[in-house]
């Protein structure tokens, strides 16, 4: 049965202690897609959409939000960041656009919250610039896609 190791003994939470494990190169990376209409798709790709170019916009804020992840998600260590990326791939037919981050850190805990921040905000970012044009974008499929390095080991989806 696995436990939970944000609660203590008597239930309380806390930040898991860290302080015996290893230090490792520890990669994570994550993905998720937005659904959009073929209007918002055709004024991302054409650089028509009036709060700038979306796609770079929300790169950076992905960057950006991978950057504050300790400050976002409670329970989870500031981690230091040794290369961080974010890219998008587009499908043209479906009208779908995925978000990938990958995330690498030195260190005693992953950085499977921080890439999984990162494609959250993304693609947040793409709904906040677009949403004047048409509001009916769909955001979903997060999921880790990958991670490498720590005690638990390599995981693929």
């Amino acid at each position: 049965m696995t436990e939970f190791t944000h609660f203590d003994d008597q239930g309380n939470a806390h930040m898991v202690d860290v302080s015996g494990k290893e230090e490792t190169v520890r990669t994570a990376v994550a993905q998720g897609s937005i659904r959009v209409s073929r209007e918002v798709l055709d004024a991302i790709a054409g650089k028509k959409v009036k709060k700038g170019d979306v796609l770079t916009v929300a790169q950076v804020a992905g960057i950006q939000a991978v950057k504050e992840n300790a400050r976002l998600i409670p329970m989870c260590h500031p981690i230091p960041l040794l290369h961080t990326a974010l890219t998008f791939e587009t499908e043209e037919e479906n009208r779908v656009i995925t978000a990938f981050c990958e995330v690498k850190t030195q260190g005693k805990t992953g950085a499977e919250m921080e890439a999984l921040t990162g494609v959250s905000v993304a693609l947040l970012t793409i709904y906040d610039m677009c949403k004047a044009i048409d509001k009916r974008m769909v955001i979903g499929e997060i999921r880790l896609s990958e991670k490498h390095g720590g005690a638990s080991g390599d995981f693929v989806f």
